[in-house]
């Protein structure tokens, strides 16, 4: 559950204990100094991993299907069947509207 988050240790700046020597620091100056020591990296996700794949004509969906024609009886069944072969995923795409990354530690709305 919850996969969206990142899983180890040191590799996204803004999680893990977070523990100082100075006790009279209070939540924001100890997210400042973290930020400060790691100028570069914004609490915003620009791009993400698309969900869609491009097929061999080069149209561009989540599933593919093709149309199959059955004879059972004598009687004619058209049925669908899934493409899962010849399938290039489309990669990483940029968001048009920046989110907020899921570790990010500030509370933004207390409702």
């Amino acid at each position: 559950m919850g996969g969206s988050g990142s899983k180890s240790k040191g590799f996204w700046p803004f999680s893990g204990s977070g523990s100082t020597d100075d006790p009279t620091k209070d939540g924001n100056e100890q997210f400042m100094a973290k930020v400060r020591s790691f100028p570069s990296v914004t609490p915003f996700v620009l791009t993400r991993k698309s969900s869609m794949c491009f097929d061999e004509d080069g149209d561009l969906a989540h599933e593919f299907y093709e149309e199959t024609i059955v004879t059972k009886n004598g009687r004619k069944k058209a049925k669908l069947k899934r493409i899962q072969k010849n399938l290039t995923p489309q990669g990483i795409i940029k968001l048009e509207i920046p989110c907020i990354h899921v570790d990010f530690p500030v509370v933004l709305c207390e409702a």
